[in-house]
């Protein structure tokens, strides 16, 4: 390769391509003559004619074709890259970093429609449970799940969760066929444990003044994603975020457990960044508009479970025991 005139080889590429030295000196900003001497250069490098002329034409040879067959896909390739890189170089990226489960179920099916009101812009997702170290990574904003303790950095809420214990409706009929009162039913279930949600089991159980002599959890999850998707296929009781799973519940795979216990209600999903980051353009846009799908979504959330009947109880972060903030 240290031998090959690559230079012969680009005028070479583009009068086979177009057909006419005069053709391939205007797309390449030289003289004609300037081409012509690099394609003998490269013929007297490879000892090889590589044109033949026929009416005014050049006509490739074999050995010319298979050389342009070759320098065509490469030097295409090459310049579909350059202006990849050109076009990336022009835009503005802005870099949002997101709890998984909060990502897949919630931000993940709307972020499509700020990114089509802001084209000019290059959005991604980092989709991870650790918070952004903001002084040494290149991320513009976290949405976090946690109790809003954050220093040093600008924190604004955007939404409520709201829990309760949910199954499918297959798996409340079995437990409703073993006892009538919920709340023996709890010892009987079945109980799946988000393990890094703010309300797990044994806070919620407290709060319900409800004894299980030896509380027990066959399914554990480090994603309230999992455990969701466990509950719906009729694995036992998650208690978990009806802002993660209101699709499943407006469609029936998923039910309240029982209407007698009231839906804890408290923020949990914050908008953080560096103070100095709220003056971007971007950051604002993306704020005012987290704030409006955020509002919809709840809105929609508390409508239907008031129609299913469910009241709400707000909850504060002096409920939560010994819970850290951990990204769901």
């Amino acid at each position: 390769m240290r031998d090959l005139n690559l230079k012969a080889t680009e005028y070479f590429e583009a009068v086979a391509r177009l057909g006419s030295v005069t053709k391939a000196s205007e797309e390449l900003g030289i003289s004609p003559s300037a081409v012509s001497q690099q394609l003998s250069l490269l013929e007297a490098q490879l000892g090889v004619k590589l044109f033949r002329r026929e009416k005014r034409r050049l006509v490739l040879t074999l050995d010319g074709d298979r050389l342009f067959q070759t320098t065509t896909q490469a030097f295409s390739a090459i310049r579909n890259a350059r202006s990849a890189i050109s076009f990336q170089r022009d835009r503005r990226n802005f870099v949002i970093r997101v709890s998984p489960s909060f990502g897949v179920r919630w931000l993940g099916p709307r972020v499509g429609a700020f990114a089509a009101e802001n084209e000019d812009w290059n959005i991604r997702i980092d989709a991870t449970p650790d918070f952004s170290a903001f002084d040494t990574e290149n991320v513009d904003v976290d949405l976090r799940y946690g109790m809003g303790t954050w220093n040093g950095v600008a924190v604004v809420p955007l939404m409520h969760d709201l829990v309760l214990p949910l199954c499918s409706p297959a798996y409340l009929e079995r437990l409703q066929a073993i006892d009538p009162d919920p709340t023996r039913q709890l010892v009987k279930a079945r109980l799946i444990d988000s393990v890094k949600t703010l309300y797990r089991w044994d806070l919620w159980l407290a709060f319900n003044k409800i004894q299980i002599p030896k509380i027990n959890y066959p399914l554990r999850f480090d994603r309230s994603s999992m455990s969701i998707e466990m509950a719906k296929q009729g694995g036992g009781i998650a208690l978990d975020s009806v802002t993660l799973c209101l699709g499943e519940l407006q469609r029936g795979e998923l039910v309240p457990f029982s209407v007698d216990f009231d839906v804890i209600d408290f923020p949990a999903y914050w908008f953080v960044c560096p103070s100095r980051h709220l003056n971007r353009r971007i950051l604002q846009r993306f704020s005012q508009w987290m704030t409006s799908a955020c509002k919809s979504h709840d809105d929609m959330a508390r409508a239907h479970l008031q129609a299913l009947g469910c009241r709400f109880r707000p909850g504060s972060p002096t409920d939560l025991i010994d819970v850290k903030p951990w990204g769901l």
